[in-house]
C-alpha cells in the first residue's frame, strides 16, 4: 500500500493511467493535511511511474472539493498561532506547481460544487469537465480572504479581469454551462455522463504522445507570460525535442502507411 492509500484519496491505477479521487465526502472533499499529504504522494507516483500516462481528478459524493476545511484553521481555536501564509505556502502553492509541472494530461472531473481552493485547484488541470449541476465559488470574499491555489491568476488568464475580480468580489457561483461559455472549463456534460466521458478522456490520452503532451502543457503554461518572439523560440526548442522522439517517428510512419499510431509516450527512440 502507497502513502496516497489512506482514507483520505483513492488512487486507482488502471491501464495506463490512474484515477485520483478526494474521498471525505462527509466534508464535501475540503482539505485537512492529511488529505494534501495524501494526494501529492499519489500525484508522485504517477509522476514517477512511466506506465501511467494521463491522471483523472475527481470528487467522492455530491462535490468535488469545498477547499480548505475551516475546522482546522479556526481563528478562536488558534488565536495568534494562526497563519494562512504558512499553509498556502506548505500545501497548496506545492500542490498547484505538482498538477502543472506534471509531465502527463490531468484531467479534472468536476462532480458538484468547486469551491474555494477546490474551483482553483480543478481550473489548475488541464481539461476540465464539469456535470451540468457543477458549481464554481470563489468563496474567499465571503469569509474575509483572497482567493489562493492560483485563482487570481487562473481566472484572469481564462475570463478576463472584468469577470473575474467580479466573480471574486462578490463570491457569486458559477454554473457549469455558464464557466463553458465563459471558457474557464473545457466542457460541460451531463450528470449522469461525467464519469464516463471523463474515463474515456483518460484512456484516449493514455494512448496518445506522452513526450509531446508534457511539451504541450509547458508550452502553453509559458505563452502568458511570454512575448511573440520568446514564445517562437520556445516553440522552435520544444519541436526540437519532440522531433528526436520516438512518438514522433511512430507517428509519421502510421501517417504514411495509413494505420493507426502505436505510442509509447517516450522521449528517445
Amino acid at each position: 500500500m502507497s502513502a496516497a492509500d489512506n482514507e483520505t484519496i483513492l488512487h486507482d491505477r488502471r491501464d495506463g493511467w490512474h484515477r485520483i479521487t478526494l474521498n471525505r465526502p462527509e466534508k464535501l472533499n475540503s482539505f485537512n493535511e492529511a488529505q494534501h499529504l495524501a494526494l501529492r504522494a499519489a500525484l508522485d507516483e504517477a509522476a514517477a511511474n512511466d506506465a501511467c500516462r494521463a491522471v483523472l481528478l475527481t470528487g467522492a459524493g455530491r462535490g468535488f472539493c469545498a477547499g480548505q476545511d475551516l475546522g482546522d484553521r479556526d481563528p478562536a481555536k488558534l488565536d495568534d498561532k494562526l497563519d494562512l501564509g504558512h499553509t498556502i505556502e506548505t500545501f497548496y502553492n506545492p500542490l498547484v506547481r505538482q498538477i502543472r509541472g506534471l509531465a502527463k494530461p490531468v484531467i479534472c472531473a468536476v462532480n458538484g460544487v468547486a469551491a474555494g481552493a477546490g474551483a482553483n485547484i480543478a481550473l489548475a488541470c488541464d481539461i476540465v469537465l464539469a456535470a451540468r449541476s457543477a458549481k464554481f465559488i470563489q468563496a474567499f470574499s465571503r469569509i474575509g480572504l483572497v482567493p489562493d491555489s492560483g485563482g487570481t491568476w487562473f481566472l484572469t488568464s481564462l475570463i478576463g479581469e472584468a469577470r473575474a475580480k467580479a466573480l471574486m468580489l462578490t463570491g457569486e457561483a458559477v454554473s457549469a454551462e455558464k464557466a463553458a461559455e465563459w471558457g474557464m472549463i473545457w466542457r460541460m456534460v451531463e450528470d449522469d455522463a461525467l464519469t464516463a466521458e471523463a474515463e474515456a478522456l483518460a484512456e484516449h490520452l493514455a494512448k496518445g504522445p506522452t513526450f509531446a503532451y508534457g511539451l504541450i502543457k509547458q508550452a502553453a503554461q509559458s505563452a502568458s507570460g511570454n512575448t511573440l518572439d520568446a514564445q517562437l523560440d520556445l516553440e522552435r526548442d520544444l519541436q526540437r525535442e519532440a522531433g528526436r522522439s520516438s512518438d514522433y517517428r511512430e507517428g509519421v510512419s502510421a501517417f504514411l502507411e495509413k494505420r493507426e499510431a502505436a505510442f509509447s509516450g517516450k522521449a528517445s527512440r
